[in-house]
């Protein structure tokens, strides 16, 4: 039995709707949609309008055949024309445009003759046909309604063409494949938007959990934004190599959008940490930086050379000249060992064996307490913190800060992952591994880890380094901290080939131009 046009038109139709159901871009969307419309009903022009928020219709995109006209879409140019209320002021449909009425009444509107037509406004039409000679004659404008009953956009046809390329009406059978085209393609449309809303609204909730990440500690407050621009640009470094171990990474744009996640939400389990920790800009600082108690001990013991002064000058008058110089050297001792326990409080990147050493003498001072019980001068707990080799944190401390990998793999792992995003948790849960598997939480050595894991790696360490908002070490220019990774990488704490790439292609400058401060720029 020999197909019919019509049975045509229809098979036509129902691949058009498994089509639009696959189209990921919407402006891709919109010219597929316009122009399988356009070769359904044999239109020669065609244009489709979206609605906006101001429930105008704008022009997305405008084709005429006849005239090489192609606007908007993936490829057209700009459309410079204005917006199509589909209300008046007093809040009445706008029924002297055909496709704001269409798209108000939510009616077809099928016209044979522009020329004729009665209650529409074709002035435009008419200027534009004036400027051009084209004949603007047969009009076919349906509107786009989705799921809620909401007029979404509209699509309007011009001029069929019969056989012979004359115009001619839009037939009936036309009026209900292009209802029908419409109808799916608000379908394709409000699914674009919705699955884009929903991406557009997941990563506002991870960059909302950046941004409560960073406003609680004022020390990292740019770690969480600067991270995934960085493993970005180190990944799209490697993706550009056409040679040695890493030749055959490559990404698509999924492979980017993942990642990209990944980096935003490396740190997220940060948000478990406790602030008095993640904050800790001194040794002695918990809630508050106890350096001051410190200081009120080494005050007391001032008034306590002070009293045993003048008790030893009224016990022994002649020996006043000794008495007041070890009273002098008492207070010039009480004055240096306070400047010694500020510096150290500060921390730093190394404290020198013999400045431990003499915590350890200055916490076996004695002070006399409100009550009367005679103290060390240091707690244990004081000493300890005070000792601390590098940085302010001590070993305990560490491992709470340590434990947000932790906390990040729990809170990732947990997550109902889409596919296209199911590796976010092993590439943000990777970023404190090492390649000889002495890194955290797991232990994975470098064929452990997925190439993306090792560049995150990269990347959190070099921000970290460059970082000059950390209160214990000022920003050190690029060529210090890439002398750092150089040991790094041949201790085989991170990959040697990625970082090998991230120098070479000039990553380092490229991210220092972005966010590092000039003097930090010493690179030739």
């Amino acid at each position: 039995m020999p197909v019919t046009p019509l049975l045509d038109k229809l098979e036509r139709l129902n691949a058009i709707g498994v089509a639009l159901s696959r189209e990921a871009n919407v402006e891709h969307l919109l010219e597929r949609i316009l122009l399988s419309a356009m070769d359904l009903t044999g239109a020669d022009a065609g244009t489709i309008y979206l609605a906006n928020a101001a429930q105008a219709l704008e022009f997305r995109i405008l084709v005429n055949r006849s005239l090489g006209i192609e606007l908007g879409g993936s490829k057209g140019g700009a459309i410079d024309l204005p917006d199509i209320p589909m209300f008046d002021p007093d809040g009445r449909p706008n029924d002297r445009m055909v496709a704001a009425h269409a798209a108000a009444r939510q009616v077809t509107v099928n016209i044979a003759d522009a020329a004729h037509a009665e209650g529409f406004d074709f002035s435009g039409t008419r200027e534009f046909n004036r400027r051009t000679g084209y004949v603007s004659q047969s009009f076919l404008t349906v509107p786009l309604i989705d799921h809620h009953r909401e007029t979404i956009g509209v699509l309007q046809l011009i001029n069929a063409l019969d056989g012979q390329g004359t115009i001619a009406d839009f037939s009936p059978e036309d009026q209900r494949l292009a209802e029908s085209l419409a109808s799916q393609a608000a379908i394709a449309i409000t699914k674009r938007r919705l699955i884009d809303q929903l991406a557009e609204l997941f990563e506002s909730l991870v960059n909302l959990i950046n941004t409560a990440i960073d406003e609680k500690s004022p020390y990292t407050s740019k770690h969480c934004e600067r991270v995934p621009e960085l493993t970005m640009l180190i990944a799209e470094a490697v993706d550009r190599t056409g040679s040695g171990p890493l030749a055959d990474f490559t990404m698509t744009d999924a492979d980017r959008y993942e990642l990209r996640i990944a980096g935003l939400m490396h740190d997220c389990g940060k948000i478990t940490t406790p602030v008095h920790v993640m904050d800790k800009a001194t040794k002695l600082e918990t809630l508050f930086d106890r350096i001051h108690l410190l200081q009120s001990r080494l005050e007391i013991l001032r008034r306590d050379a002070a009293i045993a002064r003048l008790e030893a000058l009224a016990g022994n008058p002649d020996e006043a000249a000794a008495i007041e110089a070890a009273y002098r050297a008492r207070l010039a001792e009480l004055e240096d060992d306070r400047d010694f326990l500020e510096r150290c409080n500060l921390g730093g990147e190394a404290m020198a064996e013999a400045d431990q050493a003499r915590i350890g003498r200055i916490a076996a001072y004695r002070w006399t307490d409100a009550r009367g019980v005679s103290q060390p001068f240091l707690s244990a707990e004081e000493e300890a913190c005070l000792r601390i080799p590098r940085g302010t944190l001590t070993p305990a401390e560490r491992e709470i800060i340590n434990h947000h990998i932790v906390s990040t793999l729990h809170m990732l792992e947990a997550l109902p992952w889409p596919r296209h995003l199911q590796r976010v948790p092993e590439y943000a849960g990777g970023h404190h591994e090492r390649m000889d598997g002495k890194g955290y939480p797991r232990g994975l050595r470098g064929e452990d880890m997925s190439v993306q894991a090792r560049i995150m790696a990269i990347a959190d360490i070099f921000e970290a380094l460059t970082a000059g908002d950390r209160p214990y070490k000022s920003a050190k220019p690029l060529s210090e901290c890439l002398a750092i990774m150089d040991r790094m990488a041949a201790e085989g704490h991170i990959d040697p080939d990625i970082y090998r790439i991230f120098v070479d292609q000039g990553v380092p400058m490229a991210y220092g131009r972005l966010f590092l401060q000039p003097a930090q720029l010493d690179l030739s």
